[in-house]
């Protein structure tokens, strides 16, 4: 308890929340990955909506991609719609349990970024060692292509045209060489 007054006390005296120390405020609004991701949320009626600040602030606190820890939310728990204990991420087989859902996803993701069974990996490796079902990585790509087609923040809003979390991937056409 005496360190989350600690904390409270630290937010209060920046005029900002816990998870945008660091990051000015204005600067933090401007960015386009959070309309994206808070409109991808709202297309999918997802009650993590709100949060969509705290996963950009832990991805980038975390060197993860963006798109990566609302990805899993989605896979694991339809966006945050169905799980128990705090965990939208169905960490430790949807048995370990959080304080809070917020305090989940940093916790996610300091685990992705620094625990010895994912450093250093790259994406499929971290989605194999997560989850290695058949079929688990592609999913949670093809969400993160859904979020975004890559790590742009461009918005595209890929739900409705009709694909899914479960499409196969889409080839892209690769942009031609500059002279």
């Amino acid at each position: 308890m005496r360190r989350l007054i600690i904390w409270a006390g630290m937010a209060a005296a920046t005029g900002m929340p816990i998870c945008a120390q660091g990051v000015p405020h204005s600067e933090r609004w401007k960015d386009p990955r959070l309309a994206r991701l808070v409109e991808f949320f709202d297309s999918l009626g997802s009650p993590v909506r709100d949060l969509a600040p705290e996963f950009l602030a832990a991805a980038d606190r975390h060197g993860l991609d963006w798109r990566l820890l609302p990805s899993i939310c989605v896979v694991e728990s339809g966006g945050g719609k169905n799980y128990s204990k705090n965990n939208i991420f169905g960490w430790g087989s949807a048995t370990r349990g959080f304080a809070t859902i917020r305090g989940s996803i940093d916790w996610v993701a300091e685990r992705l970024a620094q625990s010895k069974l994912y450093r250093g990996k790259d994406l499929d490796g971290i989605l194999a060692t997560y989850n290695p079902r058949p079929g688990y990585r592609a999913r949670v790509k093809s969400v993160m292509r859904l979020v975004a087609p890559d790590q742009s923040p461009a918005p595209r809003n890929a739900l409705s045209a009709g694909l899914s979390p479960a499409s196969e991937p889409q080839k892209q056409a690769l942009p031609a060489p500059a002279p």
